[in-house]
């Protein structure tokens, strides 16, 4: 016994212990606070998501045929009702996030308004609708529906009504005059994030006891290795809190420390392999919206998908990477996405636009932008997005940026959007011939174009015609 007490009272031994706990006590907390972080940005990511959607959805209902529904029950027979009733089931299930999409608009009474159309996708089957129009709902607790007339909102924290445990977002319906007439909800059951929540608590809890029953026994025989293991962990918890998720400890040997690294190692695959999932799936739905900006004007459709094809092909010539060429096709098929914030009365008119009306289109790449920053896209795609309308020359928006301070992916995107532009029909003119194309390329190289990728997009063009004859 007397022994023992002196070992345990060996400095040796008591830092070592020290040293160990306090490795396992900071692997815990780093692994809490990356979890947390990747959590947190789960959270945001679904309500940018919930308000996006929102914003479509809005987008695609008519204020008038809001306005034709009577605040009744039988208001359900209008066609204007039915019609927007059948819209909203099939976007549910076409879209797994919604759980109920709803029309809300105010009454006389500032805190209760009245449904316009409810389509309940869990009922409607077997009730049809879950609300009529006319019915009253009491907003006090959810102050972000009265705010969505200014603009898309989403709560900022999960909380129960009658309907459930959900998180929502909202968007204004507007008249054509642009005054919020109506506020379109998108609510997702929010039963998953609690789960994960609880699963978190639990692995780490689980974590902290396992954790003490291995790292005990062998303090001994690791205090030689821990500085050295202690601080090529630390340094891979840096590296992926600061969200290099590629980064990867170099495991040898088969202590708990190894195995620590190890479990970082996986911890961090998994959260890139779920950064990835995200990415495609918001990505898709950033796909669906620019199919939506491009459904609101046939003479555009299909616009983005030239583009992207035209920008791969000259980007292949300037050598770029598999990888970079996928980043380029995905910021082809994106990069008018900003125009969902342009009234559609300014992308179909006929006539000449006046000076107004072009300083609010030129506000498109920027717009784009903003729209894609939550959507975690790299900064050379969002340079791309915000850039596709700068000139070579410094006299395009909405920067001003002059030759190779242009990102090389915008300057690709410029060519190829403008030749499809000229070669497609459009509202406000025909179509140019191939020949008469190229001619306005090669006019406006060197001003507008960069004159290689201009030459290289020629070359191009003139292999087609070739190869087709």
């Amino acid at each position: 016994m007397h022994n023992l007490r002196r070992f345990f009272e060996s400095f040796r031994v008591r830092v070592t212990l020290a040293l160990i706990l306090a490795i396992f006590l900071m692997g815990v907390a780093s692994d809490i606070a990356v979890q947390r972080i990747a959590l947190r940005a789960q959270f945001e990511q679904l309500r940018e998501n919930l308000m996006t959607t929102a914003s479509a959805i809005a987008s695609s209902v008519d204020a008038d045929e809001i306005a034709s529904i009577p605040m009744d029950r039988s208001g359900v027979e209008t066609p204007a009702f039915r019609a927007l009733f059948d819209r909203f089931l099939r976007l549910k299930q076409e879209n797994p996030l919604i759980g109920f999409v709803y029309v809300l608009k105010p009454a006389e009474n500032p805190l209760e308004w009245q449904f316009v159309v409810d389509a309940d996708p869990y009922l409607a089957y077997r009730k049809g609708v879950t609300a009529y129009p006319g019915d009253r709902y009491d907003v006090t607790r959810f102050p972000e529906i009265s705010e969505a007339l200014r603009g898309p909102v989403a709560e900022k924290k999960v909380q129960p009504d009658d309907w459930g445990t959900m998180l929502s977002g909202y968007a204004p319906v507007r008249d054509k005059s642009g005054k919020a007439v109506a506020v379109v909800g998108v609510d997702t059951l929010a039963s998953d994030i609690s789960r994960m929540q609880k699963k978190i608590h639990a692995s780490v809890l689980l974590a902290f006891v396992a954790g003490l029953a291995i790292f005990l026994p062998l303090g001994i025989w690791f205090s030689t290795r821990l500085t050295a293991s202690l601080r090529t962990l630390s340094d891979g918890i840096r590296r992926v809190s600061g969200g290099d998720l590629s980064y990867r400890i170099t495991v040898t040997g088969h202590d708990e420390i190894s195995e620590l690294s190890r479990s970082f190692n996986q911890m961090a695959a998994d959260l890139a392999h779920a950064y990835q999932k995200n990415q495609d799936y918001f990505y898709g739905i950033i796909r669906t919206l620019v199919m939506i900006v491009e459904a609101r004007d046939p003479y555009t459709r299909g616009h983005s998908e030239r583009v992207s094809e035209f920008a791969v092909e000259i980007a292949k010539r300037l050598g770029f990477s598999p990888e970079r060429l996928e980043m380029l096709k995905q910021t082809a098929i994106l990069h008018d996405i900003g125009k969902l914030g342009i009234h559609e009365a300014i992308l179909s008119k006929k006539e000449k636009l006046t000076e107004a009306e072009w300083e609010l289109l030129r506000n498109h790449p920027m717009i784009g932008e903003d729209i894609l920053k939550p959507v975690l896209l790299g900064p050379e795609m969002l340079a791309a997005v915000r850039g596709h309308h700068e000139r070579h020359d410094g006299n395009g928006y909405p920067d001003k940026l002059a030759g190779e301070d242009i990102h090389v992916f915008a300057r690709i995107l410029s060519v190829a959007d403008a030749y499809d532009a000229m070669t497609s029909k459009r509202l406000y003119r025909q179509v140019l011939s191939q020949e008469s194309a190229v001619a306005e390329l090669r006019k406006h190289s060197g001003t507008q174009f960069d004159p290689q990728i201009v030459d290289i997009f020629i070359a191009i063009l003139k292999e087609r015609k070739s190869a087709a004859s």
